[in-house]
């Protein structure tokens, strides 16, 4: 029987040296041996799609859980997977540069993907997912399906949703896709993504909650929650203070996660 605890130290191994990286990617296949599971057995898997963003980079859904997830794996004792940048795009996917995987191939891939990090030891196995609409209900659903058949703990956070309780905290107003929130965030990890020379108020189109309307395509790459609220302000000291308001807050929803499935002994 698998089970997934988290380990919540601060990067220490049981009083051992840190790993020489936390990267997946980088890991040579040895030290991996060695880490896996006695001293690490939480992996976390960062998912995105290539879809436009107002004025920041189409892989935005991409960059922020990439940066996320090595923001958090020291403190969650845990190793991190290359991201998954392919996802299933909607309404944006007709402008440039963005397009969307069948849900049938995204399903079958992911579901090889987290099956497959179980497999190599890891108790648990976290996605960390930049990327809404139908694809956050096929991750839940790979989650459930994988969790029920391996008798492992699987979980995904998304992040936005998930912390918009910082955005009205760090910004004082609702965000939305490509609105300040999602714009500070990336601006925070590389300001060279953001172009605010391109600024266009017709960027966005507000919708309050997706089953007000619908277009396809949809009209405009900026997607804002709230009338009058979230369009991107480009500040710079916000977006370092959002960025760790969010990490902060993913950090502890998975904690808490966490030590509530080992208070239950749930698959131990």
């Amino acid at each position: 029987m698998k089970t997934l605890i988290i380990l919540l130290g601060a990067g220490v191994l049981w009083g051992q040296a840190k790993p020489s990286t936390r990267s997946l990617n980088a890991i040579n296949w040895m030290e991996f041996q060695e880490l896996v599971p006695e001293k690490i057995d939480t992996v976390l898997i960062p998912t995105g799609t290539m879809e436009a963003h107002g004025v920041i980079n189409n892989g935005a859904d991409n960059t922020a859980p990439e940066a996320m997830v090595k923001d958090l794996a020291e403190g969650l004792n845990a190793l991190y997977a290359p991201v998954l940048p392919y996802g299933m795009t909607g309404t944006l996917a007709p402008f440039a540069g963005s397009f969307s995987i069948k849900e049938k191939s995204y399903r079958l891939f992911l579901t090889d993907v987290v099956e497959g990090w179980a497999g190599q030891g890891f108790r648990n196995v976290i996605v960390i997912n930049g990327h809404g609409g139908p694809q956050t209900a096929v991750l839940n659903d790979i989650a459930q399906d994988v969790g029920q058949r391996l008798r492992v703990r699987v979980m995904v956070v998304n992040w936005w949703s998930t912390c918009s309780e910082a955005t009205l905290k760090v910004f004082g107003q609702d965000g939305g896709h490509a609105g300040w929130n999602e714009t500070a965030y990336v601006q925070a990890v590389d300001g060279t993504l953001v172009h605010p020379e391109r600024d266009d108020k017709d960027l966005a189109t507000t919708r309050q909650g997706a089953a007000t309307w619908f277009a396809y395509p949809f009209p405009s790459s900026v997607i804002l929650y709230q009338k009058g609220q979230g369009y991107p302000q480009y500040d710079a000291g916000k977006a370092a203070q959002y960025r760790a308001a969010v990490n902060a807050c993913v950090l502890d929803l998975v904690k808490d996660t966490i030590r509530k499935w080992d208070k239950a002994k749930i698959f131990r």
